[in-house]
């Protein structure tokens, strides 16, 4: 007993020293240009974070990164402390990458914004024997997936070639490339060339494709106070662009300036968006048992296409906790929906 007790004596003791290595005053998050996360540039350059990060006696650097996939990248890497991405790309990057990662703010689900585009065009059957631009293996990959399986053709019948975002209007501007599944605000900007036509998008497959703000699990847990700093902050900004008001509309003018479009622009993306203002509605979804069956869904996309790591056994080798249940190895949570500072927030306790 004696042996038992100071084994577990320095086990809480290297635990403890685990979570103390990993307290810290100072964080950083990056974010790359889409609708639902427009607020943390606002939020950023009107204080609002800084605000809320002196609250708590911390700093927060926010970062705009502009290639999207590389901005997880950076996370996954540790270069970021927290980082936007959404549901799909948690599990396939960080979570299947072994970095235990956890979703802090349940911001939007996509209701139109992410969509798969023809060149002359007008239905998605015809598809069938092109060349699909679009960033290979994230949720644009998922989309395409989905919709083509509504109109009875795979992925066998087309020709998927990996286009970083940032490249996407352009390349859509040239001759050769007829089709591309994107996000807003390019789907947007491709919309408004001539002969383009959406034929499919994720209205079709609503709560799927979900925007999240994620952190490192190790991180937050040592240093609550982050958590409570950015859930501050994004209720604060969501009660301001939320609305009809001067004090709305200068913010989602502000919103629409930095991804290049605006009011109008901004507030028809935001119109094909479900964006969860309040802590409420966020918390609807992350409660939900929708949540898990998406997950679950998710997750067997990922395996199919490999994307849960040469090892994996199955679609379950990545355990995801959320409060409807875990989906997958319960010993082996890497991605974790934790409502507990979404619950602060709606019960005042931020």
């Amino acid at each position: 007993m004696k042996y038992f007790a100071k084994k577990v004596t320095v086990l809480l003791f290297s635990l403890v020293l685990s979570a103390n290595a990993l307290a810290a005053d100072s964080f950083k998050v990056c974010w790359s240009i889409y609708v639902g996360w427009m607020p943390w540039s606002y939020g950023d350059q009107e204080g609002i974070v800084q605000k809320w990060a002196d609250k708590y006696g911390i700093e927060i650097d926010v970062v705009q990164i502009n290639d999207y996939v590389e901005s997880i990248n950076q996370y996954t890497a540790g270069q970021f402390d927290a980082c936007t991405m959404t549901n799909m790309d948690a599990l396939t990057i960080p979570a299947a990458g072994g970095v235990d990662s956890t979703a802090l703010i349940v911001g939007d689900f996509s209701n139109g914004n992410d969509a798969v585009i023809l060149k002359d065009k007008s239905s998605l059957s015809d598809i069938k024997g092109q060349t699909v631009n679009l960033v290979e293996l994230s949720v644009s990959h998922y989309l395409l997936a989905r919709g083509l399986d509504t109109v009875g053709l795979s992925e066998a019948d087309v020709n998927v070639v990996n286009t970083s975002d940032a490249d996407m209007v352009s390349i859509f501007g040239t001759s050769d490339v007829t089709s591309v599944v994107t996000w807003n605000p390019l789907v947007s900007e491709i919309l408004a060339m001539p002969n383009t036509n959406k034929v499919f998008d994720s209205s079709q497959i609503p709560g799927e494709i979900i925007d999240l703000l994620v952190v490192n699990t190790d991180t937050l847990n040592a240093n609550p106070k982050l958590g409570k700093a950015l859930v501050g902050a994004w209720y604060e900004i969501m009660g301001l662009m939320n609305g009809t008001d001067s004090k709305a509309i200068d913010a989602r003018t502000a919103m629409a300036e930095a991804s290049e479009t605006d009011l109008a622009g901004y507030d028809t993306q935001l119109a094909s968006t479900k964006m969860f203002y309040t802590p409420e509605s966020a918390l609807e979804l992350t409660k939900s048992e929708a949540l898990f069956n998406t997950m679950k869904n998710v997750a067997e996309f990922s395996f199919d296409h490999g994307l849960l790591g040469d090892g994996a056994p199955d679609a379950g080798a990545i355990g995801i906790e959320m409060p409807a249940g875990t989906y997958g190895d319960a010993n082996y949570v890497k991605f974790r929906f934790d409502p507990t500072y979404m619950q602060m927030a709606k019960d005042g306790q931020l």
